[in-house]
């Protein structure tokens, strides 16, 4: 009996008019390929704007160029920063997000769509392999299985300084709302059973640079693929001490994919500076960071 496709499955021959060069290829356990594309960063600012992606001929958009310099002359920033596409949409929950007047209520709701994008999109990044299954009705259908072997790390962050490790401890639940642990349940819901560390970073009280101050994973981090998850990208100091941890833990840089809501261009640009390998995935790289975010998401403004 005839096999049904995948329904994002390639039924014809590839056009040849498709540039090679428009995608990002993975390779499978299979020894087939996937094709990843990404939107385009506008051309005259660091961030994206709504008809800045273009699209190949079945209507994908194409991969990212990369980020042009921003103000001072600050050099491009690379490959590893990936957009999702742009449409209306995404760009209509972005405005919800950064629009002063918006109720907390839409502002939750609006945060909650958009991490849902950003962590299904991080989903796709991780590798699979290809399978048969029967169906109900007896058909053989050619689908993808995901492979095992991944996790979610989130990043919880505060301004405040924390004493000693064992009062980290007991203020954890109070400081994990700032950050990363909005994330967690957009990813949850997406991988029911998908095991998450979390990762407690502070300002410390003389310096003012950040620390780590707790930190807990899967023993066996160091063997699977990352999701770190931290939402608001400004300076990049948090996520670069978050990623060190990790390294000590064995994982390597290359298998962490950074899931982030908005980005500054100094953001993006020192952790790939730092982490060359490591991969960020986010929606908008923009001068200005919507720092309110936390605060706002979790009614503490």
């Amino acid at each position: 009996m005839e096999a049904m496709p995948c329904q994002n499955q390639r039924l014809g021959p590839r056009p040849q008019d498709e540039p090679p060069a428009a995608a990002t290829t993975t390779a499978t356990a299979s020894g087939g390929s996937r094709l990843i594309r990404f939107a385009e960063p506008s051309e005259d600012s660091g961030c994206p704007s709504p008809d800045s992606s273009s699209s190949s001929s079945n209507g994908v958009a194409a991969a990212p160029a990369p980020v042009p310099a921003g103000e001072g002359g600050a050099p491009a920033i690379g490959p590893q920063l990936k957009l999702l596409p742009m449409n209306d949409q995404l760009r209509e929950l972005q405005t919800i997000i950064r629009d002063k007047k918006s109720s907390r209520g839409d502002f939750v709701f609006s945060a909650d769509r958009l991490i849902r994008l950003v962590v299904e999109e991080g989903l796709n990044q991780l590798p699979y392999t290809e399978c048969t299954v029967t169906t109900p009705t007896g058909h053989k259908y050619e689908g993808v299985r995901f492979e095992k072997g991944n996790c979610g790390v989130s990043i919880m962050r505060s301004g405040s300084p924390c004493p000693s490790p064992l009062s980290c401890h007991r203020v954890l639940l109070c400081v994990l709302l700032l950050a990363g642990e909005a994330m967690e349940q957009g990813l949850r819901d997406c991988c029911r059973s998908i095991r998450i560390g979390k990762i407690l970073i502070q300002s410390d009280e003389e310096t003012q640079r950040a620390k780590v101050y707790y930190a807990k994973f899967p023993p066996d981090i160091y063997r699977r693929k990352v999701l770190l998850m931290y939402p608001i990208l400004s300076t990049g100091n948090t996520v670069i001490e978050a990623v060190k941890v990790l390294v000590e833990h064995g994982v390597q840089p290359s298998v962490i994919i950074l899931l982030s809501l908005f980005s500054t261009p100094h953001g993006a640009k020192s952790i790939i500076q730092e982490f060359p390998e490591i991969t960020i995935l986010t929606t908008e790289v923009h001068p200005v960071a919507p720092t309110h975010f936390g605060q706002k998401y979790f009614g503490t403004d």
